[in-house]
């Protein structure tokens, strides 16, 4: 008799997490070891596997922070084809750094970043490297219990609460909610631009029930303009007619669609894995699509972590290449962003 698949996702789900629960448990009584570091750790993560905004929030607090102060981000660089510790510079590939660390370093112009699967190893490279680096973001390591960051902030997803989810591969959680209670301050992304006190008060209480006491706070993307993915092509804008091509490899894209088909006409959407290598076949699939679109007035839009893959794909058609545009998106705290900063700052002063 074949087990049906939700039976077999089921038991699978709670091998999962015994198997996680075993981990953490010998992280919690000191049998398997964790590491501090005299310079300051900030760890952003979260216990969902991927969707939760975690790159522009690691941007933005990397801005934030390099204007006070040098920072360093150690990222593991998933998917790279490199090995060990290394640099990422905005003349890396994806292979060399992955696409996430390779978007952070050509995002920002002071603070710098790293890759190193080992984090302990990537820490210790750093400090020995960068002694005059006064603070370490490190990217995507709440499940990496080796390191016992400093301060530890926990993202999730308003349009898909960690309370409402489930663990792998019955749901997207990494680890059971009881991992709560390592985050020093929660980060409910992505929530509506116009929330109201009640809504976020009963996020507020929804998070509380899992044991949560954590200050909680609240962010919301904002999109800025469409700009060119290729230097030197023209900008395009869109209007209420336009008609919009959405490419997209990441793990949440919805919020992404919904925004431009507030703003366009019409959008189809081209729905990749997250992190996918796009090929020269996917080119063809989205060049197929554009020609497909009737309406003149059409564009092509990408997210910024799409943008590095797509730029490294040769032989896009000329009209395909001036078409397509990346959206950039700004973190915008909805309230009490000066409580958020003064927090972080107070950590990475206090400590550096």
């Amino acid at each position: 008799m074949i087990m049906p698949l939700k039976l077999l996702l089921w038991l699978s789900s709670q091998l999962y997490g015994l198997a996680v629960a075993a981990r953490n448990g010998l992280y919690d009584l000191g049998i398997l070891k964790s590491r501090s570091f005299r310079v300051p750790v900030i760890c952003v993560g979260n216990i969902t596997a991927g969707g939760t905004g975690k790159t522009p929030h690691v941007i933005w607090l990397a801005e934030k922070l390099s204007s006070m102060m040098p920072v360093a981000i150690l990222s593991r660089g998933y998917l790279r084809s490199s090995k060990g510790f290394r640099v990422v510079t905005g003349t890396d590939t994806t292979a060399d750094a992955g696409d996430e660390p390779l978007q952070m370093a050509r995002s920002l112009k002071q603070a710098r970043v790293f890759v190193d699967r080992d984090r302990v190893n990537g820490i210790s490279e750093i400090m020995r490297s960068n002694p005059a680096m006064e603070t370490i973001l490190l990217d995507d390591g709440f499940q990496h219990r080796a390191v016992r960051a400093g301060m530890n902030i926990l993202l999730t997803d308003w349009n898909r609460l960690m309370t409402r989810d489930r663990l792998l591969p019955l749901g997207r959680l990494r680890e059971s909610l009881r991992g709560i209670k390592r985050a020093d301050i929660i980060i409910v992304t992505k929530s509506p631009s116009r929330v109201s006190p009640d809504e976020m008060e009963a996020v507020r209480r929804e998070l509380s029930e899992t044991g949560a006491s954590q200050s909680i706070y609240f962010t919301t993307f904002a999109y800025e303009k469409p700009v060119p993915l290729f230097f030197g092509t023209p900008m395009r804008g869109i209007t209420a007619g336009t008609t919009v091509l959405l490419v997209t490899g990441i793990a949440e894209p919805g919020p992404l669609a919904t925004y431009l088909l507030d703003i366009s006409a019409r959008v189809v959407h081209l729905v990749f894995p997250d992190h996918h290598p796009y090929s020269a076949e996917d080119i063809e699939k989205i060049t197929s699509a554009f020609d497909a679109i009737s309406e003149p007035d059409k564009i092509i839009i990408t997210t910024s972590k799409d943008g590095v893959r797509l730029k490294e794909i040769a032989n896009i058609a000329d009209h395909v290449r001036e078409s397509i545009h990346y959206l950039p998106v700004n973190v915008q705290f909805i309230d009490n962003e000066n409580d958020f900063l003064n927090k972080v700052y107070s950590y990475a002063g206090k400590n550096s």
